[in-house]
């Protein structure tokens, strides 16, 4: 091809981007003339819309996964994206709130409908208009009242701590669930070793926190010393106040445990696996079950 001057067109000394803006200006990776319109800074150089778009495809292909292992290491006892932690804080608040009015008021209202007795679940029981006694749903509500103001504080504070560590972890909705089966756990230990006792307190749901965190850990080969030494204070302060209901705190262990590993199975497929929700709603279901079962065949 010949210019209106009549010397032949090199196009090598043309923009492959725009053919009719000359250049002399070569992108540094794949040698193409680019005109300053497409002309990127390099560390060396400059390179053209191409091979920036290129290099880009080629990071975000190359990114690895996030797996378990790195959500662990990336999840804090301080940090992470809690809503249903801030959420279940908020509730116990408010119905604390609630039960220190009705209390003030001489009619304690909330702790009456709220607290959990395995004989409002053992369908052997009547109210007073004669009817059989069955409110399962005491079995959870009982998790969001408390004894005193530092029952409460103490229970706050661990599902603060280690609720912005799981949550991020397994994800809300995962967390969720794991507190409210852990809950029915401790609920259902009640009622099968002290069916006689009144409790109220997030411990349960709490110590399947606990349960939860450790499998993390012992999944990841990360060092579970602590755990243990959490854990057995607690233990051993339940043993010895006879205020505190040691069997939700073993119940809601046992049963965090097992939806922790639950999770942690689902989390470390591929395909991020679902059996392990539906499994622990079995479970959750099953601890609702039980007591009235148990208490037809005593």
């Amino acid at each position: 091809m010949t210019t209106p001057t009549g010397q032949v067109r090199d196009s090598n000394n043309y923009c492959y981007r725009h053919p009719k803006r000359q250049s002399f200006v070569l992108c540094q990776r794949c040698g193409r003339t680019i005109c300053p319109e497409c002309q990127t800074q390099a560390p060396v150089g400059v390179i053209c819309p191409t091979c920036i778009q290129e290099s880009k495809t080629r990071v975000k292909s190359q990114r690895p996964k996030r797996t378990l292992a790195s959500r662990v290491s990336s999840s804090r006892f301080f940090g992470g994206d809690s809503p249903v932690t801030y959420t279940l804080l908020g509730i116990m608040a408010v119905m604390g709130l609630l039960q220190w009015l009705t209390r003030q008021l001489g009619t304690p209202v909330i702790d009456f409908l709220f607290t959990y007795s395995p004989q409002y679940t053992d369908m052997q029981h009547h109210t007073a208009s004669g009817v059989v006694a069955f409110e399962p749903w005491r079995m959870l509500t009982s998790a969001f009242l408390h004894g005193s103001f530092m029952h409460f504080a103490m229970n706050a504070l661990t599902l603060w701590i280690f609720g912005r560590a799981l949550e991020p972890l397994l994800n809300s909705g995962r967390f969720l669930l794991l507190w409210l089966v852990s809950a029915l756990g401790g609920s259902l230990a009640v009622a099968l070793i002290s069916p006689d006792t009144a409790v109220v307190g997030a411990s349960g749901a709490i110590f399947g926190l606990f349960g939860a965190w450790f499998v993390v850990l012992r999944k990841q080969r990360q060092d579970v010393t602590p755990m243990f030494v959490l854990i057995g204070i607690n233990v051993v302060l339940a043993l010895f106040n006879p205020g505190i209901s040691w069997e939700a705190h073993l119940g809601g262990l046992i049963i965090g445990a097992l939806c922790g590993w639950l999770t942690v199975t689902d989390l470390s497929k591929a395909n991020r696996g679902k059996l392990g929700i539906w499994l622990q709603i079995l479970v959750g279901v099953v601890c609702v079950a039980l007591p009235p079962l148990i208490g037809i065949l005593r």
